[in-house]
């Protein structure tokens, strides 16, 4: 399959001790320069910090820990399916990132847990400055033995000549899973504006004991922009999406199957791979609503088949 070939690359990734090692100190030196770049007074910039912590209690899973600084925060969880499964509604009231703005969000689940992460709308990574400082946000999701996460943001809109980054990292102990969304907007499709100008990385890498399973990278920028337009890239779609989830313990045919039979009269690309030990969807369409529709679709059959949940879609996608 030659789908975003060229702009998303999979990559299974077998480390050896000291390369562990080595991974896990430069990951630990880069989290410390964030936090001391977050620390330098900017004017014009945000700097905003997040850490949630989910835990299984006598009550059900509860929020027991939450510290932010800055322009981002939670309130309290919902439950709409019991007590077992909060849901939770990042809020960051800028709406958006500019120039030298800087979002870490970082979210532990520990034994047993389970929570459900989502936004009430779109992100927004706005036109640079002329100082082209980067637009950051890094996601870290660390899951206990026997936890799970479900991370399913709304879409990112990347306007022109944006200058933006965006790094996920997952880590997972023995038994614990993970389903992950990530929606992009290249441009400004509704009032006819590409991405002509600006870059964006986007790089997702999910570890399993420090060992490294899965990672999946995209990069437009003037090198490689010709990927916008390429057969063997977007194709002239504007809008893509990645969606992730395992690990699984055997391959899923049964559910590649019917996840397949849903899509056999799509006329926009979209496929279904299984990666390793994880189901891999990637998409393009002229509109990002129809990626996340078509995403939610894969989600009905994936959460019960991974994590033995019915479907229950948080409240906030109908209103």
């Amino acid at each position: 399959m030659n789908l975003l070939q060229q702009a998303l690359l999979t990559d299974q990734v077998e480390l050896n001790a000291p390369e562990r090692q080595a991974n896990k100190q430069s990951d630990n030196k880069e989290l410390g320069s964030r936090r001391l770049e977050n620390k330098e007074p900017d004017s014009q910039a945000w700097h905003a910090n997040l850490m949630l912590r989910f835990a299984q209690t006598q009550r059900g899973v509860r929020l027991v820990e939450k510290q932010h600084q800055g322009p981002l925060y939670v309130q309290k969880p919902f439950y709409p399916e019991g007590v077992e499964a909060p849901h939770v509604y990042l809020l960051h009231p800028p709406g958006g990132l500019v120039s030298g703005d800087c979002l870490s969000i970082d979210i532990n689940v520990e034994h047993q847990a389970h929570a459900l992460i989502t936004t009430p709308g779109a992100g927004r990574l706005y036109k640079s400055r002329p100082d082209q400082r980067l637009q950051r946000q890094q996601v870290t999701l660390n899951l206990a033995s026997a936890s799970s996460i479900e991370w399913l943001p709304m879409e990112a809109i990347v306007f022109p000549d944006a200058n933006a980054s965006a790094s996920n990292c997952i880590h997972l102990e023995e038994n614990a899973h993970v389903i992950f969304w990530d929606v992009l907007s290249l441009g400004l499709p509704a009032n006819q504006k590409t991405f002509d100008q600006g870059s964006i990385s986007q790089n997702i890498k999910i570890y399993r004991k420090q060992r490294l399973l899965l990672q999946e990278r995209m990069q437009v920028n003037d090198v490689n922009r010709n990927i916008l337009e390429s057969a063997a890239g977007f194709a002239g779609y504007q809008n893509q999406g990645v969606l992730i989830a395992g690990p699984f313990t055997t391959e899923p045919e049964e559910l590649l199957h019917h996840l397949r039979e849903q899509f056999t009269d799509c006329d926009e690309p979209l496929g279904i791979t299984y990666v390793g030990e994880f189901l891999v969807i990637r998409a393009l369409s002229k509109r990002s609503d129809l990626i996340r529709q078509r995403f939610v679709c894969c989600w009905s059959y994936i959460r019960p088949a991974l994590l033995n949940r019915p479907i229950c879609e948080p409240r906030i996608w109908n209103t």
